[in-house]
C-alpha cells in the first residue's frame, strides 16, 4: 500500500535532510562539516573546558536519539552511550572511536526521519511526555539544532587551521 503523501510530514523530512546531509543554500551541512576531519581536528579545543567537534558530534546524535524517543513515546536509556547531552571523549581520540561516533550519528539521524515517516498528521500538533513543544516543533527544532552545531564545528575548524 502506498504512503499517503502529507505535505506538513515531507516539509519536515526535507528540513531534516538539508541541514544533515542534502544540499543546503547556506553552505555546508552537519555531515559535511565532518566529512575528512582527522581524528586531532576531531579532538582539538580551543581552550579547556570546551566543546571539540566529536562531543559536538555526539551531542547531535543524543539529541536526534532524545527526539525520537519523545516521538515514539520510548523510554529513556536506550541511547548506546552512558549519560546525556554532553559526553566527554577520552583526551586520546582514537580513529575507531572516532568512525564510531560519526556513524552513531549516521544512525541517530535515519533512525529519527523512520519515526517522524511513522507519524500520522494528527500527531504532529501533540505534545509528546518530557517535551516542552509540540510534535512539529520538535522536529524542526532539530534540524535548526544540526545547522547551529553545524556553525559550531565550522569555526572550530577554523580555528584548528588557525593556529598552525
Amino acid at each position: 500500500m502506498m504512503r499517503k503523501t502529507n505535505s506538513e510530514i515531507d516539509l519536515l523530512l526535507r528540513n531534516l535532510d538539508d541541514a544533515y546531509d542534502g544540499k543546503a543554500w547556506h553552505g555546508p551541512t552537519l555531515r559535511g562539516s565532518i566529512r575528512r576531519v582527522p581524528v586531532p581536528q576531531a579532538a582539538w579545543r580551543p581552550y579547556a573546558q570546551r566543546h571539540n567537534i566529536a562531543e559536538i558530534v555526539l551531542h547531535a546524535a543524543y539529541w536526534k536519539y532524545a527526539a525520537r524517543r519523545r516521538l515514539r513515546g520510548d523510554k529513556r536509556g536506550s541511547f548506546p552511550l552512558k549519560g546525556s547531552d554532553w559526553f566527554v571523549v577520552p583526551a586520546k581520540l582514537t580513529d575507531q572511536a572516532w568512525r564510531q561516533y560519526i556513524a552513531l550519528l549516521e544512525s541517530e539521524h535515519y533512525l529519527l526521519r523512520e519515526a517522524v515517516t511513522g507519524l500520522r498528521p494528527s500527531q504532529l500538533q501533540e505534545v509528546p511526555r518530557g517535551s516542552k513543544v509540540d510534535n512539529m516543533k520538535l522536529i524542526y527544532g532539530i534540524a535548526a539544532h544540526d545547522v547551529y552545531h553545524t556553525g559550531q564545528i565550522r569555526l572550530l575548524k577554523s580555528l584548528h587551521g588557525s593556529r598552525k
